[in-house]
């Protein structure tokens, strides 16, 4: 999960946001099976419009899609505040957190190739790791390593919201994780932290011996027809993109910020996609198999990768890189200026992507999860999303969360 809070801490792609109901809920469809007719629909359109009047959100875009059925697919407000122009529905964004589920992945497709093992230290892989002879590479997975996130790090928020087009290298990363004592024994419990995918991330370049946008590309965008989905090298987003605001900002203005280099989050949070590709993306990632019915993971790698854990926070439980949010399975994720929720509920055979382009939260918490909220509410009563705002992790921005105006140094 992705998630970065604009007065907190950066927070590197986050996993877990607050979810908050934008007042009284609308009548809600009864449980059982969905079915978006005309009446649900309208709700939907004055639900979500309601709350983006409320938190002052400048542009939304909703898909939920039941297999089978007509989807609901809309956008509502501005891309741009400075032309006026409407967000849609194809435009590319930047997808935060949710970039776990593709570094991920590629993990587990070396662990198909007998190249990688879950259960090895990942000192067996990666040199340089405190106590890496004892965190394995599944508990890295499982946010269950205890490697301090370096995102939380009061150096590293002040040096990004001085210069957010800073280019920072993964072991410029690690080495600001590093230089802080774990925070608690390897599997001890669970604690959100951007550290554990950046070093996933290196292992799959030195296992795989590319790039990981290169790796990613070939072995999981490829195959899974995601064109409009990729690993940026620097600050590029390719047109047409919705432009996102944040407030993470020396003054606190709030300013434009789909420019700005998202290198600090690299594996954990990097990645740019659109509502289009997120759809076909997370029946795949549910499921394991690819459009076209052939398997993008062997069907054991697949059920441990969706062996949830307990986190310790109510309704939410973590797998391989992966998050169970009250049925919903999935991931969320954040950047100064970006919101995503890309989910499935298999019960229901109902996918759910939602893009938010602000994370200036005012007094609603996260934004994306305010409109998730507000839609399965209607849809899924039984399944409505959830986060407690403890179960939040923290990223520099995100892939979540950014810090305090004046973050105080660590000593």
């Amino acid at each position: 999960m992705g998630r970065y809070r604009t007065p907190t801490v950066l927070a590197a792609a986050s996993l877990l946001l607050t979810a908050l109901c934008a007042g009284q809920a609308p009548a809600a469809a009864p449980p059982g099976r969905i079915d978006i007719d005309p009446v649900i629909a309208e709700q939907l359109d004055d639900a979500i419009t309601a709350a983006m009047r409320k938190a002052d959100i400048p542009g939304v875009g909703v898909g939920l899609w039941i297999d089978g059925e007509d989807p609901y697919v809309r956008a509502f407000g501005t891309s741009d505040k400075a032309t006026g122009v409407p967000i849609k529905t194809d435009m590319h964004t930047r997808i935060g957190s949710v970039t776990k589920t593709f570094t991920i992945t590629g993990v587990l497709q070396l662990v198909d190739d007998g190249k990688v093992r879950l259960d090895a230290p990942i000192s067996t892989y990666l040199d340089g790791v405190p106590g890496g002879d004892k965190i394995t590479v599944r508990q890295l997975a499982e946010m269950r390593s205890g490697l301090y996130d370096y995102t939380q790090d009061p150096r590293l928020l002040a040096a990004y919201q001085a210069d957010p087009q800073r280019e920072w290298t993964p072991q410029e990363l690690l080495d600001i994780a590093f230089r802080h004592p774990a925070n608690f024994p390897p599997d001890a419990r669970w604690e959100y932290s951007n550290t554990n995918t950046v070093l996933l991330g290196l292992l799959v370049e030195k296992i795989s011996g590319q790039p990981l946008h290169t790796y990613l590309q070939q072995h999981v965008l490829a195959p899974a027809d995601l064109d409009s989905t990729s690993l940026p090298t620097g600050a590029e987003i390719a047109s047409p993109f919705v432009h996102g605001y944040t407030n993470f900002t020396p003054d606190g203005a709030t300013v434009d910020a789909s420019t700005w280099n998202p290198s600090w989050a690299w594996s954990a949070g990097a990645m740019i996609s659109t509502m289009d590709d997120l759809h076909s993306w997370v029946p795949t990632l549910v499921t394991g198999k690819l459009p076209g019915g052939d398997r993008l993971l062997e069907p054991g790698t697949q059920a441990q990768r969706l062996r949830m854990l307990p986190t310790g926070h109510p309704g939410v439980g973590y797998g391989l890189g992966i998050a169970d949010i009250d049925g919903w399975i999935g991931h969320n994720g954040e950047l100064p200026g970006y919101e995503t929720i890309a989910v499935r509920l298999p019960q229901d055979r109902a996918t759910l992507v939602i893009v938010v382009n602000t994370d200036v939260d005012g007094k609603f918490g996260n934004l994306s999860s305010l409109i998730a909220n507000t839609v399965t509410k209607i849809v899924t009563p039984r399944h409505v999303w959830g986060l407690p705002s403890a179960a939040q992790p923290n990223a520099v921005p995100e892939p979540s969360a950014p810090p305090p105006p004046n973050p105080k140094p660590s000593s």
